[in-house]
C-alpha cells in the first residue's frame, strides 16, 4: 500500500524493544484455536538461550505492539534475546545500516523493489532453497510467493532471499448492505456482472460508483489500484510482471486495455458520484462517504483494506458496511482469481543461528494464528486454523487470499519512484480529466524512458 505519502518525511526517531517473554498474550495450551502442538514442537531442539537476535521493521505504534507480542512467543520458546527496532524513514535507515557493515540480523520491508536493490548489492543472505518448496507446498497461490521471494544476487543468480509474513489485500469492492438489500441487489461473481450491476443501478435511477483520486502530492494513486486489478484480471501474471519491470511499455495494447477499462467506469458521468469531473478532485479520504448517506450517493467503491478508518464513526464492517472480492472476467477465466495487493517480507542481512531459527519459527501455524487472533493481520498459510482470526471481515480477507490463484504486489510500488509514485499518478489524473488512454500511456513511457 502507498504508505510514503502518508506518513511524509520525518526525522529519524529510532526506536527499540525487547518483547517480554513472560508477557504472553494467550496462555500456551488454552483455547483450541492455536495449534499449540505446532508451538511445542517448535521448542525443541530450539534451545539458545543467551543469544541475540536483532529484528529491523516498519512497524510502530499499536502494529510494533502487535508484532512484539509475537516475538513473545519466540523468546519462550528459544530463550533468544529479541530486540526489536524502527525508524520513520526505516526505509533510508536499511540502506545506510547494510551500506556501514551494521545492519540487524533480519529486516522486514514492505518494497520488493528495494529487497531487489539490497540484494544486487551483495547485502543479503540466501534463505536456501528448501523454502521455495515449503512456500510452493503451504502458501496459497504459492508460485506467487516463491516469485515474490526470489531475487537475483551481487553473481547475478536468483535464489529465495525473502520470506513472506503478514500481507494486505487489495481487491476489494466496498458496499452497504442494506442498500443493497433494500434495492434487490446481489454481491457480482464475475466482472460482467459487476458491470450490469453498475448499469442497472444507473437504470434504477441511481448511482454505482463513488471514486476519488485526491490525495495532495499523491493525487491520482487510487486509480492506479484500478489499473493494476484490471491489468491481472485481462492479463496473464508473467505480463503484469514484464509491465511492471518496463519490459512490456506503458503504451502496448495490455496496458491501454487496462487503461481503458478502468475508464469504463470512471469516465462515464451516470457511473460516478459527482461525474466523471469530480474523480479526480475528490479526496480518496472522502470518497467512499457517499455509501452511508440516506439515501445513497454511490452503491460501490473500490479501495483497499484499510478504508474503513475513513468511515463514519462507529460503522461496523460485516454489518454496516461489507466487502466483495473484485470479481475476475468470465470470459478470462483462465486467469483464475488473481488478488491485487501488499505485504512484508522478512529478509536475512546478517546471518546467524538465532536468526535461522526465526526463519523456522515463520512455518508453524502458531506464529500466523496468534497475531490473527489479534488484528490487522492476514496470511496464505494453509496450515494456520482460519479460525483463529478476530473477527468476520478479517477471515473473509483471509479466504480472498486462500483462493487466489495468482498474488501481485502493488504495481506502482514496483515501478521507478518517479513513474509508480509520479507519472502514473499524474496520467490517471489526466485520463480522468479526458486524456486519451493511448495520450496517457505515451506520456508515462516518455518519463520512464527517459529515467538515468
Amino acid at each position: 500500500m502507498k504508505k510514503a505519502f502518508m506518513l511524509g518525511v520525518a526525522a529519524l526517531a529510532l526506536t527499540a524493544a525487547s518483547a517480554l517473554a513472560a508477557d504472553l498474550k494467550f496462555k500456551p495450551g488454552e483455547d483450541s484455536k492455536f495449534n499449540w502442538a505446532s508451538f511445542e514442537e517448535f521448542k525443541k531442539g530450539h534451545d539458545l538461550k543467551g543469544e541475540t537476535l536483532t529484528i529491523f521493521g516498519p512497524w510502530r505504534g499499536e502494529d510494533q505492539t502487535l508484532f512484539e507480542s509475537i516475538l513473545a512467543y519466540f523468546e519462550d520458546a528459544t530463550g533468544i534475546d529479541v530486540k526489536y527496532s524502527s525508524s520513520e524513514n526505516y526505509e533510508q535507515q536499511i540502506v545506510i545500516d547494510t551500506q556501514a557493515g551494521s545492519p540487524p540480523n533480519i529486516a522486514i520491508l514492505p518494497q520488493p523493489g528495494l529487497i531487489a536493490d539490497l540484494s544486487s548489492k551483495g547485502y543479503l543472505v540466501p534463505l536456501g532453497e528448501e523454502n521455495k518448496q515449503w512456500l510452493l507446498d503451504n502458501y496459497a497461490a504459492g508460485q506467487s510467493w516463491v516469485d515474490l521471494s526470489t531475487y537475483k544476487g551481487k553473481d547475478g543468480k536468483a535464489a529465495i532471499y525473502a520470506f513472506p509474513y503478514k500481507i494486505d489485500v487489495k481487491s476489494l469492492v466496498w458496499y452497504v448492505p442494506e442498500n443493497f438489500e433494500d434495492a434487490g441487489y446481489e454481491v457480482p461473481k464475475t466482472m460482467e456482472e459487476l458491470k450490469a450491476l453498475t448499469e442497472k443501478i444507473v437504470a434504477d435511477g441511481g448511482t454505482p460508483w463513488c471514486i476519488g483520486l485526491g490525495s495532495g502530492g499523491a493525487t491520482g494513486w487510487p486509480a492506479t489500484d484500478w489499473v493494476e486489478d484490471l491489468m491481472l484480471r485481462t492479463q496473464p501474471a508473467d505480463v503484469y510482471d514484464k509491465w511492471v519491470s518496463n519490459e512490456i511499455k506503458f503504451t502496448d495494447p495490455a496496458v491501454i486495455g487496462a487503461i481503458e477499462e478502468f475508464g469504463w467506469f470512471a469516465r462515464n458521468d451516470k457511473f460516478v458520484d459527482g461525474g466523471a469531473a469530480a474523480v479526480a478532485s475528490t479526496d480518496f479520504r472522502d470518497s467512499p462517504k457517499g455509501l452511508f448517506t440516506s439515501p445513497p450517493k454511490c452503491y460501490l467503491h473500490h479501495q483497499a483494506s484499510f478504508i474503513p478508518s475513513f468511515f463514519p464513526e462507529g460503522t461496523v464492517v460485516g454489518e454496516d458496511a461489507d466487502f466483495f472480492y473484485m470479481p475476475p472476467y468470465e470470459s478470462k477465466k483462465d486467469l483464475g482469481n488473481p488478488v491485487l495487493g501488499a505485504g512484508t517480507l522478512a529478509i536475512l542481512t546478517k546471518d546467524s543461528p538465532a536468526a535461522r531459527v526465526f526463519f523456522d519459527f515463520l512455518k508453524t501455524p502458531i506464529a500466523h494464528e496468534l497475531w490473527m487472533a489479534q488484528s490487522s493481520f492476514l496470511t496464505p498459510f494453509k496450515g494456520a486454523n482460519k479460525a483463529a482470526y478476530a473477527n468476520a471481515p478479517m477471515s473473509k480477507q483471509g479466504d480472498i487470499l486462500l483462493s487466489a490463484t495468482t498474488f501481485r504486489f502493488d504495481g506502482s510500488d514496483l515501478m521507478p519512484g518517479k513513474i509508480g509514485a509520479g507519472a502514473f499518478w499524474t496520467g490517471m489524473v489526466d485520463y480522468t480529466g479526458g486524456k486519451s488512454a493511448q495520450d496517457v500511456a505515451e506520456g508515462i513511457q516518455k518519463a520512464w524512458d527517459g529515467l538515468k
